[in-house]
């Protein structure tokens, strides 16, 4: 599709998207360096350390995640509305919180570390490794958390290339610091997390330059204008702050619930199971990748357009980011469909495993379908600033993965496998099918904005 067939709002989703999309691939393949890092220090040990500790702070941060989406949906109402010292009051508001979410986090991490780490199991030599990364990274947990917010807030107002700039620098930052720490001055393995974290704090520094920079803007901008009744200052109520962050808090918990149980049931049916649900799982986070980008973009215009009360604009972005979602599925059919066989020889060698992943060949090739009205209408609830049913929603389904998981009979007409994958998908196409439904009501009834 040439830029001259777009329509302006479709070069304006595309405008958002694609720097989301850029910094969801390549931010990954960067953060390969501190596995590789941690790969060549003599021993597997600090690899299986790395990659415990890494995960045990994921869970953290990712819950924390409503930081971002909540900051976004808010900011971007704000933005549309015009209001530019709600927006900043906003992000004020979004800091506070995630600094006090931090100071909780380091002041209890000890039984916090200890909580996580009798969850993970690990055997004691990669434990006591996993305890020490985690106990310097944790110390980046304010910088981690503000980044969040800063990123939710450019995202209203918008803007995806500054998140997109912050997290590639702090990767390429983490990249020169782990070879310098580790190999040029020779902290070994404490290298790696000291890396990780004065690269967050400097990723932090960096995005607060950039709110500075968009805030001088904004007063240059604001002097310029005459003062009207629509821009007198305004407040964040606190109580909407704590609703929506509970709301996306559990919506995260549920998510992350179905994710552990996919490992967790996939360990049980043996090792070649769960090594090809692995590679089956990076099917599903390469189209995520891509449908991330675009809700954002849905957050960031349905937001402005709520926020400006433009009942017009809003269904118009709907339209044609469904539009958008229908042919990007369309498009990775068609790539999975004749070439999941080609995609699984490169991620792995072991004929068990590509023999398992061809048997579960259907599922791999729906997963674009079942997931992608999930995706979308993630992106336009949160920018309606409406996250109660997201959050009912995604239990609803969740629910419907462990029912199918854990009830039907495993003599049944399913192979195992399948079973569990038919249970994800489910789950996925419940959450899209669920969200549609939730907004076709609000239309229907005008309760929309």
């Amino acid at each position: 599709m040439t830029d001259e067939t777009l329509t302006p709002l479709g070069r304006r989703i595309i405008r958002i998207a694609l720097p989301a999309i850029i910094n969801n691939i390549t931010v990954p393949l960067l953060g390969l360096c501190d596995t590789a890092v941690a790969g060549h220090l003599g021993n597997a040990v600090f690899l299986g350390a790395m990659s415990v500790g890494t995960m045990m702070l994921n869970v953290i941060f990712w819950l924390c995640g409503f930081l971002r989406m909540g900051t976004s949906g808010l900011t971007a109402q704000a933005f549309g509305a015009g209001d530019a010292a709600l927006g900043r009051d906003i992000l004020r508001k979004s800091l506070m919180i995630a600094a006090l979410i931090s100071a909780a986090a380091i002041i209890c991490r000890v039984p916090l570390l200890a909580l996580l780490m009798k969850t993970v199991g690990a055997d004691h030599e990669v434990a006591a490794l996993a305890e020490r990364y985690f106990m310097i990274c944790i110390w980046g947990a304010p910088a981690q958390l503000g980044m969040m917010a800063v990123s939710g807030w450019f995202i209203g107002r918008q803007n995806t290339v500054v998140p997109m700039t912050v997290a590639i620098g702090v990767n390429v930052v983490n990249i020169v610091l782990s070879l310098l720490l580790v190999f040029g001055i020779g902290l070994g393995f404490t290298g790696i997390a000291a890396g990780t974290l004065c690269a967050g704090w400097t990723g932090l520094v960096a995005a607060l330059i950039f709110v500075r920079r968009e805030l001088r803007a904004q007063s240059r901008e604001s002097a310029q204008l005459p003062e009207t009744p629509r821009r007198q200052p305004q407040r964040a109520r606190w109580s909407r702050f704590f609703s929506l962050n509970a709301d996306l808090f559990f919506r995260s918990a549920c998510i992350m619930g179905v994710s552990l149980a996919m490992t967790a049931v996939g360990a049980r049916l043996g090792e070649t199971t769960l090594a090809a649900n692995a590679v089956i799982m990076q099917f599903f986070l390469f189209f995520s990748y891509f449908m991330d980008g675009f809700a954002f973009a849905a957050e960031a215009l349905v937001g402005k357009a709520a926020g400006a009360l433009d009942i017009g604009a809003l269904r118009g972005t709907v339209r044609s980011l469904l539009r958008t979602g229908a042919v990007l599925a369309l498009i990775f059919l068609f790539i999975y469909f004749g070439g999941a066989g080609t995609i699984t020889a490169l991620l792995t060698d072991s004929t068990e495993v590509r023999d398992t992943v061809g048997s579960l060949h259907f599922w791999v090739t729906a997963l674009p379908v079942v997931s992608v009205a999930a995706f979308i209408f993630d992106g336009i609830f949160i920018g309606l600033a409406r996250t109660r049913p997201l959050f009912v929603t995604t239990a609803v389904a969740a629910a419907i993965f462990f029912m199918i998981t854990f009830m039907l009979p495993p003599g049944g007409e399913l192979p195992s496998e399948s079973m569990l994958w038919c249970a994800f998908e489910s789950y996925l196409l419940a959450r899209g099918i669920l969200l549609a439904g939730v907004y076709v009501k609000l239309q229907r009834k005008s309760l929309i904005l």
